[in-house]
């Protein structure tokens, strides 16, 4: 019961903070409203804990032995943050009468987990601090992508909700522009401290 509860409390603390998944789920909240962005939120609480799975059962093996794999979809991951965060300082809103971008879908939010290194970080930190080579690896991993399963899903619906409770103090075109800009800056920020080695 121990270990769960450091477990939540990882996830709790990794899954609450600033991040580009949270940023990006406070942004389609502003930009698209709660029903638009449920898919959106449930690719990341599914895909997440999905990554954890697969790294914990198989791939930190391959990463280990060639880890110019993990560069790469590092790499990746910092080029696509970049590209979204052009997205949303570009984006319009509803409120303009067009709409240029669209929410992430179930499978792009999912598929999201696989580029973000924040993402990557987490799922890594979290299978070295709480499994022990002592015990079944299996059920350590599934343990603690289900504690993430739980814990993750109320985390994303806090930056949803702000989102939702943003679009409602953002009453005309520039302001919402400023948002998509300030997010967007945001996302940027959040990337520095991944690219370190």
């Amino acid at each position: 019961m121990e270990l769960i509860l450091a477990i939540a409390l990882f996830a709790f603390s990794s899954g609450i903070t600033p991040g580009p998944n949270n940023i990006m789920l406070m942004t389609s909240g502003v930009n698209f409203g709660v029903k638009r962005s449920i898919p959106h939120l449930m690719g990341i609480s599914l895909g997440f804990p999905t990554m954890i799975l697969a790294i914990g059962l198989g791939l930190s093996a391959l990463f280990q032995t060639y880890p110019v794999i993990h560069q790469i979809i590092k790499v990746v991951g910092i080029a696509y943050l970049l590209y979204l965060s052009w997205l949303i300082a570009n984006s319009s809103s509803k409120m303009e009468g067009k709409t240029i971008a669209k929410p992430f879908s179930f499978i792009q939010a999912a598929a999201f987990q696989w580029v973000n290194p924040k993402g990557w970080i987490m799922a890594v930190g979290a299978i070295a601090t709480f499994t022990s080579v002592q015990q079944d690896l299996t059920a350590q991993v599934i343990t603690i992508a289900t504690v993430f399963l739980c814990i993750a899903f109320p985390c994303a619906l806090v930056w949803l909700g702000f989102g939702v409770v943003l679009k409602r103090l953002l009453k005309n075109p520039r302001q919402q522009k400023i948002f998509n800009i300030s997010m967007a800056v945001l996302l940027v920020a959040s990337i520095i401290p991944m690219i370190a080695p």
